[in-house]
């Protein structure tokens, strides 16, 4: 069977190919993928290239198909997997499949990755149980488990002493805590909201911190202060742009100076971690969330903090199968919208030059849709969408939904964009 996929070549060197996929064996599943969405950790591995930890060193003879957060449908089922998967079943991926080289879909192999029309899942994938099924109505939403899973993941991993001077560790932010998203304007840091206000551990008070004004703008219109405050949670927006001292700033918020019991770093930044571990409270847990391009990244901790007030720093690189599971959970049940983040739509097409600019694009994911051609379109700007003849049929369906994506739009998509 063929495929049509966008492969790293070389640094900076991305292609959309059309090649022949091997035979499927046994121990193996050919699926289709429908949608991708696309991610800066993508375009981590394009400018490292072989120098990236999952990246192996022959992709300039044996390139790998780009794409870590895709959702499709299930084609074939080899031998060894029929009691478990069927074709047409549904599926997303968690990444982190085990490998021993910690090489992963997206980033490490030649016939696995979701910016692709079909692909081939090693048998790896299976054996670690990171093939899940989804039973979502939407696939774009399939594709945003991922990402959702990496906040779920950070969330869970946080913890906290039973009792003072306890050994025994409760996992999870401190229910009914202070939390603080520092930098949490990007699609991540929205969801890590979303999650926030309505996850089944809330603080009793969220601080988010931003540094773009337009930005915090779309952060309080998609997660108001009086939807948070109806799941009992105090939710403050600061841009910290001309804050002289924003560990001071930030504490001034908690009671008494009190701190904060958790608090997310969501962009690699040295000044950022060393307030943000400033604004810990006594057994404050500081989780570095955001993964720095830089292998000499480096900040301060205070000692004496660590010693006397017991704060304790983690990080977390994505999600694991649990993470997936809860994340799975959380998109079906529609307890996290996770549609408020897909802001972008575009084709197979548009996908190598649109991975090769993410630094440079505003707004949240970008949803590629593998089977189609389509320009990089923001689903809120109905003038650019009204150019397109074959598309004016989406118009009232945004309107409808707030100028959020949804599964309506992307059926009417499905059906009546060009095929690639």
């Amino acid at each position: 069977m063929k495929t049509k996929a966008v492969r790293l070549w070389g640094e900076m060197d991305i292609r959309l190919d059309e090649f022949e996929l091997p035979q499927m064996k046994e121990d193996e599943l050919l699926a289709e993928v429908v949608t991708d969405s696309l991610c800066m950790s993508s375009f981590k591995a394009i400018s490292q290239a072989e120098k990236h930890k999952k990246v192996p060193e022959d992709i300039s003879e044996h390139p790998i198909i780009l794409g870590h957060e895709f959702c499709g449908r299930i084609l074939e089922v080899g031998e060894q997997w029929k009691d478990q998967y069927q074709p047409g079943d549904k599926f997303v991926i968690q990444p982190n499949i085990g490998h021993p080289k910690g090489y992963a879909p997206g980033y490490s192999f030649r016939f696995m990755g979701g910016d692709a029309t079909n692909i081939i899942f090693s048998r790896e994938v299976m054996e670690n149980g990171s093939l899940l099924k989804y039973e979502g109505n939407s696939f774009f939403e399939g594709s945003l488990v991922e990402p959702l899973s990496c906040v779920v993941g950070a969330f869970n991993a946080q913890f906290h002493m039973k009792k003072m001077h306890s050994y025994e560790h409760v996992m999870g932010i401190k229910e009914g805590g202070t939390t603080a998203l520092l930098g949490a304007t990007g699609p991540m840091g929205f969801l890590a909201i979303d999650f926030a206000i309505h996850g089944p551990k809330k603080p009793s008070l969220l601080v988010v911190t931003g540094r773009t004004q337009s930005k915090i703008d779309m952060a309080r219109r998609l997660y108001t202060e009086e939807e948070a405050k109806k799941n009992g949670v105090t939710l403050i927006y600061v841009n910290t742009r001309e804050v002289e001292d924003v560990a001071e700033k930030l504490r001034s918020y908690t009671e008494n100076d009190y701190g904060f019991d958790d608090v997310f770093i969501f962009a690699p930044n040295q000044d950022m971690v060393n307030y943000g571990a400033k604004m810990l409270a006594y057994d404050g847990c500081l989780n570095f969330f955001s993964g720095p391009a830089d292998t000499q990244f480096n900040a301060n901790v205070n000692f004496y903090d660590v010693h006397y007030n017991s704060t304790h720093f983690i990080g977390t690189s994505g999600g694991n199968t649990d993470d997936m599971k809860q994340s799975i959970e959380l998109i079906e049940k529609k307890i996290v919208n996770a549609a408020k983040i897909a802001t972008h739509i575009l084709g197979l097409d548009q996908a190598a030059e649109t991975t090769k600019i993410l630094p440079e694009l505003g707004g949240g994911k970008k949803i590629v849709y593998t089977h189609h051609k389509f320009p990089l379109t923001e689903v809120d700007n109905p003038e650019k969408i009204s150019d397109d003849t074959c598309m004016k049929g989406l118009l009232p369906i945004l309107e409808k939904h707030g100028y959020l994506w949804s599964s309506e739009a992307e059926q009417y998509f499905l059906e009546h964009a060009p095929e690639i």
